[in-house]
């Protein structure tokens, strides 16, 4: 199918900034304020808003009123999947990385200059991508099983207001020390339709081709074709770890007889063990999990160069 750019209407004006109240804490507020200068500056209607159910309440009024154009997610990856899962279907997200990780943002390569977002949202390029569900919960990027997981439920578990990438160090050394690499079965409906089982110790269903320390597990998902990458290592040890990172580092993996991916509409994820996952880099919770694609369930702005770059053609051409 081809990919098409969305153009906002013009009417539209009035734009809410979901603002993390604590991502990126110590450049937020003046990022956020900037940002609300020029969105004016250029004829928008712009709100700050950090209470989650201020965020639905507008959202759907504004919706139903025609009057919405865009919300900014301001923070990390998390805060993204937080926006998204709270505001109705197709609502035109933007983002402004104030994150420990905002690997979507570079996915869409927006960075966090207010003049450069106000600018995106003014002009109203759209494109739409898919969405995970695990649960009855939305992720945008990936969901993790096991090793990473666990270190995100002990990062998580000690947080104290913004989170940075120190903070993941003592996590990952007990971890290190006391993870056991519990075996996991994989069901997955395929790209035919037929079932596949599998049974791996690390798992990671990508629907976005980026993970954190920019390594690339799954280089060759892509975030629109209606499908998720299933990517599972059979191995589990701390030895086997390090030579599944370096063979992701030196993009060695996929030719592995231990590395498995197949592309999946649905996936189905058990344990016999208390096993955690992870989505967005946001604690989960535990196996089992039913994870399902949301073909085009996300509406992205995006400068007019990212979408032609990648392929997606004005509704005219």
């Amino acid at each position: 199918m081809p990919r098409i750019i969305c153009k906002l209407p013009e009417s539209c004006r009035r734009v809410i900034i979901s603002a993390n109240p604590h991502a990126g804490a110590r450049r937020r507020d003046d990022l956020i304020h900037r940002l609300v200068d020029e969105l004016i500056q250029r004829g928008c209607d712009p709100q700050i808003t950090t209470d989650a159910d201020e965020l639905t309440e507008l959202a759907q009024a504004w919706t139903d009123s025609g009057d919405l154009r865009a919300i900014v997610a301001a923070g990390g990856d998390g805060t993204a999947a937080f926006v998204a899962n709270r505001v109705p279907s197709a609502t035109p997200l933007a983002l402004l990385p104030l994150g420990t990780e905002n690997l979507l943002s570079k996915y869409l390569e927006i960075g966090a200059d207010p003049a450069q977002l106000a600018e995106i949202i003014a002009l109203g390029t759209c494109v739409t991508l898919d969405a995970g569900q695990a649960g009855e919960r939305l992720f945008l990027l990936m969901c993790g099983v096991g090793f990473d997981a666990d270190v995100v439920r002990r990062v998580h578990a000690q947080r104290q207001g913004h989170i940075s990438h120190l903070a993941y160090a003592k996590p990952i050394l007990d971890a290190i020390r006391s993870y056991e690499y519990p075996a996991v079965q994989v069901a997955c409906r395929d790209a035919t339709g037929e079932m596949r089982e599998l049974t791996a110790r690390w798992v990671f269903v990508v629907n976005v081709p980026r993970y954190a320390g920019g390594l690339a597990i799954s280089p060759d998902a892509v975030a629109d074709d209606g499908l998720l990458n299933v990517c599972a290592f059979r191995e589990g040890s701390f030895l086997s770890g390090l030579i599944y990172l370096s063979g992701v580092l030196f993009g060695q993996h996929q030719n592995w007889d231990d590395y498995v991916t197949l592309l999946a509409s649905e996936v189905r994820i058990t344990a016999e063990a208390e096993v955690p996952y992870q989505l967005d880099g946001d604690p989960g919770g535990v196996l089992p999990v039913d994870i399902k694609i949301l073909p085009a369930r996300l509406k992205l702005l995006v400068s007019a160069d990212w979408a032609q770059a990648h392929g997606y053609e004005s509704p005219l051409t």
